[in-house]
């Protein structure tokens, strides 16, 4: 039997008009209500998939290991490694996990892999018994990135994953060895070359984790995207197919971004505007 949990990570706080793009405030405050510096709340958050004989863990947040100065100019907001707390609630630690699954290697997606930050130390890599899947094409903008996005990257993460001697580099294929069946990878571009989107067989319904081509409630609706996209337009499209997939099989997504809402069922009203039903915050155990 496979189940699955959220598990929240370290939050952030982001600025609002960076997170919606070219949408006006007065339309995305009413979703998201920002601070006085204009930033909106976010959350980091992984799926743990348990199948029998293994423990999955899709992405890891953005954990705890910036520097103090770094820490304030990307709002994470706990001095702790929380998403190593959550795991403790539902009874593992981070040597528990044999698979992490990355979406792709932005520090706010994949920083959570590192120990938390402390003075003097270099960087430590974390779940030390896992191999890290990651597409090909992900790993070479992580490793050459263009000046948009060269700052969301770690240099360190990724000589420390290849140093591990467990990174494995995923085909841009449906089907993924590593994970086996009941497992479909999908692949988009919109938000970053190579984003690598997994889809988990349930019995009511396939769960998707849409990683930051949907990062959370808001961003279901079709012209909603990030100023941080590369490709907003192509991310659309992309983002319409698997919406409409979803939707024909049932489907759920997990968002990683979003401060409440963990995971909901995708719909589509009679103006054909996809939206939620069943949203509800985090979840642990689930199986069907």
């Amino acid at each position: 039997m496979r189940t699955l949990t959220t598990l929240l990570g370290n939050s952030q706080k982001l600025d609002g008009g960076a997170m919606f793009g070219n949408a006006p405030k007065a339309l995305w405050e009413r979703w998201m209500q920002p601070d006085e510096q204009n930033r909106i709340d976010l959350g980091c958050r992984a799926l743990l998939v348990q199948e029998p004989g293994r423990n999955i863990l899709v992405e890891s947040g953005i954990g705890a290991f910036f520097a103090p100065e770094l820490k304030q100019r990307f709002g994470v907001q706990e001095d702790r490694h929380v998403l190593l707390d959550n795991l403790a609630a539902v009874g593992l630690s981070h040597e528990d996990i044999d698979l992490v699954v990355l979406t792709h290697l932005h520090f706010d997606h994949a920083g959570g892999l590192l120990a938390a930050w402390e003075e003097g130390q270099p960087p430590r890599l974390l779940f030390p018994n896992a191999r890290f899947l990651v597409g090909k094409r992900q790993w070479k903008r992580a490793q050459h990135p263009h000046s948009r996005d060269r700052a969301s990257y770690i240099p360190s993460l990724l000589t420390l994953l290849e140093d591990s001697g467990r990174l494995e580099l995923i085909d841009e294929a449906p089907d993924c060895a590593q994970l086996g069946e009941g497992w479909r990878l999908h692949w988009s571009d919109g938000h970053t070359p190579g984003q690598m989107l997994p889809e988990i067989a349930m019995p009511n319904g396939p769960v998707l984790y849409p990683g930051d081509l949907i990062p959370g409630a808001p961003w279901v609706h079709l012209p909603i995207t990030m100023g941080y996209d590369r490709f907003p337009e192509g991310l659309i499209e992309e983002k319409e197919m698997l919406l409409e997939r979803m939707l024909l099989n049932n489907g759920r997504l997990v968002f990683t971004h979003d401060p409440k809402i963990a995971i909901g069922r995708v719909v589509r009203d009679g103006k054909g505007k996809y939206g939620l039903a069943d949203a509800t915050g985090e979840v642990v155990g689930v199986s069907a």
